[in-house]
């Protein structure tokens, strides 16, 4: 098969379109016909040498996949050959075919073309794991997202309007508007704006009760004290850097909270399978109504491979940016 290779690390000219052995499905696994992959921080700092797969994984970047079913595992008998479904993978998304536990494929909603429907695993999959099994948000809570124009950032202001929160985001003005529409209450201007202040302003003086961070080291302080009363802050990623210097640490014990860190790629396959399944049960019948939608930047045809990592790394992108597979 045909695969977007990472011959040795460094720039978006790495990626190059090669040859690549044919996965075979194990027995309770699918081989899926790839249409559409999608691109994640991930996958850049993969091709920098920085985010290696795990152990067993594919060395082929990608976390995220829509496809037909073409061929079954032995023991797998929850899909049939021809069927449409996207999932969420450890790696091997940018090539033809990739294989899947059959209990992490979810079904296309039919309202959503299979093209676009790669944009849902990774991102909705890791907002549904941060705000409802990590940070438990409740309805009537707030919360504060921030990078709102991000992929994960889009599903979650959408998840999070739909458990009954106040939504505010953090984004670069130019995407305030999509935020606004995907149901933020206030969008806050990062790059003008003290978002602590902000947020102790429409909050009168409480706070929020979680917060979604992606920035880490700059952002710290700010967080902690911008989180109410037993607030909760789930960290995703260190785009910021790692270290943060003469952090006040008393709002933790003072307000009681609970800071915590976590990563999907990694996970035990049965811990994803029950992500896959407890997110389903939430998501399915909102995608298929319309009311959570992925929300899509750009496609790009897979053989321009170097032009969408430029592009992510431009930070221009609102939502996502997905790869067309060429021979679909």
């Amino acid at each position: 098969m045909k695969a977007i290779l990472i011959n040795h690390f460094g720039g978006p000219d790495v990626l190059q379109l090669g040859e690549f052995e044919t996965p075979v499905p194990g027995p309770f696994e699918i081989l899926i016909k790839v249409t559409s992959t999608a691109l994640n921080r991930a996958d850049i700092l993969q091709r920098e040498g920085k985010y290696p797969p795990p152990p067993g994984a594919s060395t082929i970047p990608g976390l995220e996949i829509s496809g037909t079913v073409a061929a079954l595992g032995k023991n797998a008998t929850h899909w049939k050959k021809g069927d449409l479904v996207c999932g969420l993978l450890a790696g091997g998304g940018y090539a033809e075919y990739v294989v899947l536990h059959q209990d992490l494929a979810m079904p296309v909603p039919p309202n959503i073309d299979l093209i676009s429907a790669a944009a849902i695993p990774e991102v909705f999959l890791t907002a549904f794991q941060a705000l409802d099994w990590l940070a438990d948000l409740q309805s009537g809570e707030s919360v504060l997202i921030h990078a709102g124009g991000s992929g994960v950032g889009t599903a979650a202001i959408q998840i999070a309007r739909e458990k009954g929160a106040r939504v505010f985001a953090t984004a670069s003005t130019s995407k305030h508007s999509a935020c606004i529409k995907l149901g933020a209450e206030k969008v806050i201007d990062y790059k003008n704006e003290n978002f602590e202040s902000v947020i102790r302003e429409i909050t009168g003086g409480l706070g929020v009760q979680v917060i979604l961070d992606f920035l880490a080291a700059p952002y710290f302080q700010q967080n902690l004290n911008a989180l109410s009363m037993d607030g909760r802050m789930v960290m995703l990623a260190l785009m910021g850097g790692p270290s943060a210097e003469k952090i006040n640490l008393a709002p933790i014990l003072g307000k009681r909270l609970q800071i915590m860190g976590s990563t999907l790629r990694s996970r035990p396959l049965d811990y994803k399978i029950a992500l896959t399944r407890a997110f389903s049960d939430f998501a399915l019948p909102l995608l298929e109504s319309g009311r959570l939608t992925p929300v899509i930047d750009r496609i790009f045809d897979w053989k321009e491979v170097c032009d969408a990592h430029r592009f992510m790394e431009s930070n221009q992108n609102t939502g996502k940016i997905l790869l067309r597979v060429t021979n679909h």
